[in-house]
């Protein structure tokens, strides 16, 4: 490497727990001396200095980096990465871990990435891309019900909506089309057949064409038990799955995987950084459900912690565009997160509540910090919908849950809510 291999310092962008999770590990690092957040949140301040920071301008992002003389950017969430901060790091000679901007766009334009998909080859559901209502009605009227309409830009994961029925369905594209019902992002929809099947996230830290897999895991979008209600952000995770075997792995690797790093090089872009690929394991083998051009959250959390090696060096590879190792060390061992959420969310839900943490951190847990901030008093607040994450791991995912479980019993906050059935598929899997 040619930055001095040790004492390094390290900026971590965002202000989840996706980024409290990398500031931890990044902090284990034996080349790194010095981990530093912006903007982060409540719990990160109490552990790392964190500076204020908006996350979409990268002139912020640079001026930061350089006034605190930092080695090595990792970006954590979609938003600067679709504005180009990479592009604007790299031209400052800084240099920082994620996607460019064109890369990016399989993230930040579905209508993008489901052409990118349909060019290559790439197994995903059938659709159409549509930036007027009437070709939209049309296509909708010989589409099979449930049908998925989408809002093809960033939509923070509510730009999605299946529909049971075909009125519903053009009530959708009319009020993503011609209402402002999602913003500048609504401007243009995609439709698609609806899938059956398990979900299912693989992340890849790729450089180019080179890449290595991290465990697969899954997550649970919706806020009810047994998967009902509204979709979220996620309300919890575990990692591995029995889902997914390793020779099933090697298929995905071999039909989705290369084939889309093999596209992305042909279409000109060098792909650098996290690709996490939604899949769709259906009866007639899996497909691409979506692209995120970055670590998932709270899929993150799940997954760093049962790598066995120092990440810091791998991500340095990948952002200077080197070899990966052939792959990385993975612990045979399981992890859960289960969110610690608002009542009320993803709806309306208080903020402000102070939260009392554990009196004594069990080993082999972690809570991390999501929607928090710290009050005039600095104790740490509630500040959003997905406040807390209670982390564990073990042996197997029974210890992983109970340990898990363990955790969100000894966290309060007034409005705590959190699922008691996460892992529930994996549990009733023999």
């Amino acid at each position: 490497m040619g930055m001095k291999e040790e004492n390094m310092k390290i900026l971590i962008i965002g202000s989840g727990g996706r980024e409290h999770t990398l500031a931890k590990v990044c902090a284990e690092s034996s080349l790194v001396k010095n981990v530093i957040v912006a903007p982060g949140n409540g719990g990160i301040t109490k552990e790392f200095s964190t500076f204020p920071l908006d996350v979409g301008k990268n002139d912020q992002i640079i001026s930061l980096a350089q006034q605190e003389q930092v080695d090595f950017v990792v970006i954590g969430p979609e938003v600067p990465l679709c504005n180009g901060a990479i592009d604007a790091l790299s031209s400052a000679g800084i240099l920082a871990y994620g996607p460019n901007e064109s890369a990016a766009r399989l993230e930040g334009s579905k209508a993008f990435s489901k052409d990118f998909l349909a060019k290559h080859k790439i197994p995903t559901a059938a659709y159409g891309n549509f930036q007027e209502i009437q070709p939209a009605l049309d296509y909708l009227s010989n589409s099979s019900l449930p049908v998925v309409v989408k809002a093809s830009g960033l939509a923070a994961g509510k730009g999605v909506l299946i529909c049971s029925t075909l009125n519903k369905a053009e009530r959708a594209v009319k009020d993503m089309l011609a209402g402002s019902s999602f913003g500048e992002s609504g401007r243009e929809v995609v439709i698609e057949e609806f899938l059956e099947g398990e979900e299912a996230s693989l992340h890849l830290i790729c450089s180019g064409e080179n890449y290595v897999t991290l465990p697969i895991s899954q997550d649970h979008k919706k806020i009810g038990e047994g998967d009902t209600g509204p979709n979220t952000g996620g309300m919890g995770a575990y990692a591995p799955t029995k889902l997914v075997t390793e020779e099933m792995l090697i298929e995905y690797e071999n039909s989705i995987v290369r084939p889309t790093l093999a596209g992305l090089k042909a279409d000109g872009i060098n792909f650098r950084g996290t690709l996490y690929i939604g899949l769709m394991l259906t009866p007639s083998g899996p497909k691409v459900l979506e692209f995120n051009v970055r670590f998932g959250d709270p899929e993150t959390q799940v997954i760093l912690p049962l790598v066995n090696q120092d990440l810091v060096p791998v991500l340095i590879q990948s952002a200077r565009g080197e070899a990966l190792p052939a792959k990385l060390e993975i612990k045979n061992q399981s992890a859960m997160i289960v969110v610690l959420a608002s009542k009320g969310y993803p709806e309306s839900y208080p903020t402000g509540e102070v939260i009392s943490p554990p009196e004594d951190a069990t080993e082999n847990t972690q809570l991390i910090h999501a929607g928090t901030k710290l009050n005039e008093q600095g104790q740490v607040i509630s500040a959003g919908g997905r406040v807390l994450g209670a982390v564990a791991w073990g042996e197997n995912l029974e210890q992983a849950r109970d340990r898990a479980y363990e955790l969100c019993d000894k966290v309060h906050f007034t409005s705590k809510y959190f699922r008691k059935d996460i892992g529930h598929k994996e549990f009733s899997r023999t």
